[in-house]
């Protein structure tokens, strides 16, 4: 979020929403994100977070998330997250069907490698 308050002519301050600045599909991400690191939380709960990312901003974001003493639970099937999970849980009509790494889901999972190959 730091680079984006250069632009808000407020800063922290600069209302945001229907009466005030419009925010791209991304600058929400980055806001709502914000708004969960700074409660310092045990567990986080993200759904696709990051799809309206830039590259930078993404890599950015995970590289922090990475630092923080916090769980995290992640629905995604972005590649680059799927890299970085220490453990995966494949879930196919609303069952579990799998769980284990990427490397171990790539070689056990038929479901796991139809996710990783559609990128």
């Amino acid at each position: 979020m730091a680079e984006g308050l250069g632009g808000l002519e407020e800063g922290l301050d600069t209302m945001v929403g229907p009466k005030g600045v419009k925010l791209s599909g991304g600058q929400i991400q980055r806001v709502a994100a914000a708004r969960m690191f700074i409660r310092q939380p045990e567990l986080l709960v993200f759904d696709d977070l990051s799809s309206a990312l830039d590259v930078n901003t993404e890599r950015s974001l995970w590289t922090r998330l990475e630092e923080q003493d916090t769980t995290c639970l992640v629905v995604c099937h972005q590649p680059s997250v799927l890299e970085r999970a220490d453990q995966i849980l494949v879930v196919e009509e609303g069952r579990l069907v799998a769980r284990g790494t990427l490397p171990e889901l790539l070689e056990s999972s038929e479901e796991m490698r139809h996710i990783w190959h559609q990128h």
